[in-house]
Order: C-alpha cells, then sequence, then structure tokens
C-alpha cells in the first residue's frame, strides 16, 4: 500500500497562522499544474511495483484548482502507476469554494465526483465570525454551513477541520463548535491545537499584543472536550487529531502514521520511502523551471537505524496502533527494545503511558501530550 501526496500552493489570501508553502499569486497556477504532471511521469519507478491506495490533494488550497485541472493531475497519476480499484481520492477545500454552481447546472460536489474525487476535507475551522476574522480566513460561517449542507447530500465521506485553542474562544464556543459540526453527521473530524509557529502574522501579532497569547492550559481543556464528546457519539479517536466513525478513518493519514511508503508531489512536498526522507524545493518558480527542465528538485536524506527507530516511536504514539515491542527488537533488536522501556518507565508510573498486548500505548491523560512523550524516548545517532 501507498499513497501520493499532491500539493497545490495557492491560496486567495494568507491565514494568520499558517507556514505552509502557498502564494496568493495565481499567475502561475497553469505552469505548476503541468509541472506537478511531469513530477508525476519522471518519478513513476518509484511505485514500480507498488499499488497506489490514496491520492491526497493538500495545500495551500486544492479547491482553487479547476475542474479541468484537477482532473488532469488525476488521470496523469492513472497513466503513471498502479491505482487500486477503489482509490481514496481527497480533496481539501475550503467552504467558499464550494457553494458555487458550475454553468451546465451541475454542483460542484457531482463535478468532483464525475473525476474521481470520493472524499472531501473542509476547512471549516470555526463556525464563529470573531475566530474566522482572529485567523483572517476567506469564509464566513454562513457559508461553512451551506458547504457542508450540500457536500453532506452528495458525500458520504466528508470530514471537517476545526481548531481548538484559538484566543479569546471559551469551552462554551468550542462546545459549540464541535455540536455544529456533529449536526451535519459527518463521520470525520479532524482537530488541531492553533500553534504559533515562528514568522507567521500571528505570532507578530501576539508579540505585538494585538492578540491575547495561546493557552496551553485552555487548548488541553479543549482537547479534552472534544475526545470526550466524539467518543459518546461512537467517534474513534485513531490518531491525535483525527477523529473517524469505523470504516470512516483517513486511508492516507493512517498510511502516514503507520509508516506506509508516500510520494509528495509540489512544491515542499515530502516523500517517504521507509529508508529515505525527500523534500522538494519549496518555492514555486525554481519547482516549475526544475521540471521544464525534467529535473526533480527534490533533496534526499539517508534515515539512520536511529532516526527510523525515533520516527517509528513519535508516529505510532500519536495513534490507536501504538508501538509493538515485539517489531521494534524484530526490525531494531532487543537493545532498542531494552531502551525502550527504560526510558518509558517513568511514564508509565505516571499514568501517561502503558503496555498492553506487548504494545507501548499512550493513556487517555497522555494523549495531548504524546509528542513531547515520544521525544522524551528518543535516541541519539
Amino acid at each position: 500500500m501507498a499513497g501520493i501526496y499532491i500539493h497545490i500552493p495557492f491560496c486567495k489570501q494568507a491565514c494568520y497562522y499558517c507556514d505552509f508553502h502557498f502564494s496568493t499569486s495565481l499567475k502561475k497556477k497553469s505552469e505548476l499544474v503541468q509541472a506537478l504532471v511531469t513530477e508525476l511521469q519522471l518519478r513513476k519507478d518509484a511505485f514500480l511495483n507498488t499499488q497506489v491506495n490514496t491520492i491526497y490533494f493538500g495545500g495551500g488550497t486544492p479547491s482553487m484548482l479547476s475542474l479541468a485541472e484537477l482532473e488532469q493531475i488525476i488521470k496523469a497519476v492513472y497513466a503513471n502507476y498502479q491505482v487500486s480499484n477503489n482509490p481514496e481520492i481527497t480533496l481539501e477545500a475550503n467552504p467558499d469554494d464550494l457553494i458555487s454552481v458550475q454553468k451546465n447546472s451541475k454542483t460542484i460536489f457531482e463535478s468532483y465526483k464525475n473525476i474521481g474525487i470520493n472524499r472531501l476535507s473542509i476547512g471549516v475551522q470555526s463556525f464563529f465570525e470573531s475566530d474566522l476574522k482572529l485567523m483572517n480566513r476567506a469564509h464566513n460561517a454562513a457559508e461553512a454551513k451551506i458547504a457542508l449542507e450540500e457536500a453532506t447530500k452528495y458525500f458520504n465521506n466528508v470530514s471537517v477541520d476545526l481548531i481548538y485553542g484559538i484566543p479569546g474562544a471559551t469551552n462554551t464556543q468550542w462546545l459549540k463548535n464541535i455540536e455544529t459540526a456533529l449536526a451535519f453527521k459527518v463521520p470525520h473530524i479532524s482537530s488541531y491545537a492553533l500553534t504559533v509557529e515562528p514568522k507567521t502574522a500571528l505570532s507578530s501579532f501576539i508579540e505585538k499584543g494585538l492578540i491575547s497569547p495561546v493557552d496551553d492550559a485552555l487548548a488541553e481543556q479543549q482537547f479534552q472536550i472534544l475526545v470526550n464528546v466524539l467518543t459518546k457519539q461512537g467517534f474513534v479517536n485513531y490518531e491525535l487529531s483525527n477523529f473517524g466513525k469505523p470504516d470512516y478513518f483517513s486511508q492516507n493519514n493512517t498510511a502516514y502514521w503507520q509508516g506506509k511508503h508516500y510520494l509528495g508531489i509540489g512544491p515542499s512536498a515530502h516523500s517517504f520511502n521507509g529508508k529515505q526522507r525527500g523534500w522538494n524545493v519549496r518555492n514555486n518558480t525554481k519547482y516549475i523551471k526544475a521540471l521544464a527542465a525534467n529535473t526533480l528538485p527534490i533533496e534526499w536524506e539517508v534515515l539512520s537505524k536511529t532516526d527510523q527507530y525515533n520516527e517509528r516511536i513519535m508516529t505510532g504514539l500519536r495513534t490507536i496502533w501504538g508501538v509493538s515491542l515485539n517489531d521494534i527488537e524484530k526490525d531494531f533488536g532487543a537493545h532498542y527494545k531494552d531502551l525502550l522501556l527504560k526510558l518509558a518507565e517513568k511514564h508509565i508510573q505516571n499514568k501517561l503511558l502503558y503496555i498492553q498486548n506487548n504494545t507501548l500505548l499512550v493513556t487517555k491523560e497522555g494523549l495531548f501530550l504524546s509528542d513531547g512523550i515520544a521525544s522524551d524516548l528518543f535516541l541519539l545517532n
């Protein structure tokens, strides 16, 4: 099983918290789409004997591409790779892009389905206007609700993105956000704590005192509210930030956290083949120029045995599948397993980790802290 991630680096405007690679200029959009197709062609040998099960359009804002452009890219995947009979094809979309109607009277949703997209990930983030303005989102709350109402008429597999820990947003407001999303009967919710990344507008506003700092304690409270409410509604918190009904886990996300191989196509996109990690140049012009010359603008690093071990710990502890002690011993040796158990002991005593069926898992109390716990278990090269 393998996946292809396709990075679409365009947005209408810059969200204040975002540090992903994107551009608000669409001048080179058609050139970049052609470059994506070329990269797919040049890298087909990477999955020569491997079936592609997931295609994921991320960004940026993939819903800014036209239907023709999306279809061109999807056809390029099918032309160059062995694609499974029923692949998960996800499109990240913003609400404001989804509420338009095509000239042929078909909704955008019907048109997406016709070109093979079968899963939508809708970037709502919040249903409160104050939150959306603070984050500089391009849509408003009314558009978010209309988009979800329409999307769920045509797609069974819809995911909603929500952000918690927003300055000024109370626990009561956060609960209302969750309840509003649930009212649309979506089977998947991805939810992230608002993070202040360096060199973002949000970071600058906080430094200048224009926006209150993010309250980590409040963010943790809101995470626990999220877990409690969604668990009662039949969702499984299968990964730190992902909640799905049974049979609706994101296959793309699951593959990442289980260490499956994936190709990252597009500027800034990352790739992983088990022993190497690669990343494309984070510049649209350089990316386009390189592919026009049939050159791959990618750098690779070879992961040492310890790097691979640390990767296994980081990804495993974020999920319900945990870290198999048997697999650690089989893949890395008894020495690594012994060191892992030694380092994990204090977290087990503090009831943040536990062992079940020879698997190291994070407790409910430890889940919000899982990245920090994982870093405590890392080994140095």
